[in-house]
């Protein structure tokens, strides 16, 4: 079998990195880590060696190369499918899909008002107009998904798929902004933090020596991260 190595940012900040080093964890796959921390005057350059785009997450497996976090999830689904990181029923495999992409493509004001900070407690900021619409709209997400699919375990469709490494930066920032949960995210947001991996990754960033002042992370936040 080929090597997988997987190019990520700073742990602290880089919530598009941890999707897919999220699913290679969870499915137990041995890979190597390249760490370029971003927002650096060579950072975009060093990128660019590993793809055109020039954002993390980027993948290297064999002479394959893939970027875009739910494109590396997909792929990598797609090498492994005894790992079932989508669900088997029609209708929730479709939701699957169709909420990753949501992740992946929506919820802007959430990303540049509370950007993904590990190592902080700021209970309370970041509410600026349009981010509890966000919210509203990814607690609806997460309270169907766990009412409908998740009975048999505890993640949104039971068992960890996709979905779950493409919302678990969620996870996160709430964590991080102090942000009130009903009673199903709150058990949910609860399942991810627990996640030995999840912890693995809090635990490196909170080891990082960079520090990116918040404000300037907001405001470059779409230039060296894949969205």
């Amino acid at each position: 079998m080929s090597t997988f190595t997987l190019v990520i940012g700073n742990k602290n900040y880089s919530s598009w990195s941890l999707r897919p080093w999220l699913v290679l964890k969870q499915i137990g796959i041995n890979f190597s880590e390249i760490r370029i921390p971003l927002y650096t005057a060579t950072a975009r350059q060093e990128l660019l060696r590993h793809s055109p785009a020039g954002k993390v997450p980027i993948l290297h497996h064999g002479d394959i190369t893939v970027w875009e976090s739910l494109a590396i999830c997909e792929y990598v689904a797609e090498y492994f499918p005894d790992a079932y990181l989508l669900p088997q029923e029609p209708s929730a495999r479709a939701l699957a899909h169709s909420i990753s992409a949501e992740m992946h493509a929506s919820f802007y004001k959430l990303r540049y008002s509370m950007p993904m900070n590990c190592r902080a407690r700021l209970p309370g900021l970041g509410m600026q107009p349009g981010v509890q619409e966000d919210i509203d709209r990814i607690l609806d997400i997460w309270n169907n998904c766990r009412n409908n699919f998740g009975s048999s375990g505890d993640m949104l469709f039971g068992n960890f798929t996709i979905p779950d490494a493409m919302f678990a930066p969620v996870v996160l920032r709430f964590m991080t902004y102090g942000v009130k949960l009903d009673s199903t995210s709150q058990a949910y947001a609860e399942a991810i933090l627990a996640l030995p991996a999840i912890q693995e990754w809090i635990a490196a960033a909170q080891d990082e020596s960079e520090t990116i002042p918040e404000f300037e992370l907001s405001s470059k936040y779409s230039l060296t991260q894949s969205d």
